[in-house]
């Protein structure tokens, strides 16, 4: 498990939810990353696979929110 510091705001793609990422659990070559992520609206706290993770935009490097 690595502890992400600072968080990192992300969106759960299969919950319609934003949240931020506190840290993420990597079993192996044979498992799929896990995003430890604090849900904004609800306050709980979830495992949430690597293929339901999305980044927010950011004007920065280019990530738009309509992209």
């Amino acid at each position: 498990m690595l502890q992400l510091n600072p968080s990192i705001p992300v969106k759960i793609h299969s919950k319609d939810a934003n949240g931020m990422a506190i840290g993420w659990i990597d079993y192996g070559p044979e498992h799929d990353l896990l995003w430890v992520v604090i849900e904004n609206k609800t306050r709980e706290c979830w495992c949430v696979s690597n293929r339901d993770i999305r980044f927010g935009s950011n004007i920065t490097y280019g990530r738009y929110e309509n992209d």
